[in-house]
């Protein structure tokens, strides 16, 4: 294994999903009771929770395939490797999106690695990954940094 990273919800996102269960306890709690506070800001939590949980993915690298959660692409349609910092991350999703590309977004991951693919029969021209190490993964795809540039933002295969 050349690269593994489980991308999950950050803890302040759980103490948010905590307010939020325990705002809806005490509304119900106010109005219809104890009993109805248990009953609504527990499965609250928990239903949340299971988003939380079901957001999370692993990306991995060895040496015959790249996995982002259930997508899984050979090494050998891999192009270009680029590793992007959190103003290129925001101009290639927004104004500099390709609308056949793969995304893989988080709201609570602000950096990713642009992977361009080389298939031509694939009408996916990249996949757009978060992760929290893009330079470690780019690495890992075959990304040499330049010395002499900067290397967020600029390609490199």
């Amino acid at each position: 294994m050349r690269f593994r990273e489980r991308v999950r919800v950050p803890p302040s996102w759980w103490v948010l999903a905590v307010l939020f269960a325990a705002t809806l306890a005490v509304a119900f709690g106010f109005y219809l009771g104890r009993g109805f506070a248990l009953a609504v800001g527990l499965p609250a939590f928990v239903f949340v929770g299971l988003g939380f949980l079901a957001a999370s993915y692993v990306i991995e690298v060895d040496e015959t395939e790249l996995r982002v959660g259930r997508a899984v692409i050979g090494r050998d349609w891999v192009g270009a490797v680029v590793p992007l910092d959190v103003a290129a991350t925001r101009t290639r999703t927004e104004t500099g999106a390709d609308a056949r590309a793969h995304l893989v977004l988080r709201p609570w991951v602000s950096t990713t690695v642009e992977i361009a693919l080389d298939d031509p029969a694939d009408p996916v021209p990249y996949w757009l990954v978060a992760t929290r190490r893009p330079g470690a993964l780019a690495a890992a795809l075959g990304w040499v940094p330049d010395p002499d540039a900067k290397p967020q933002g600029s390609r490199r295969g």
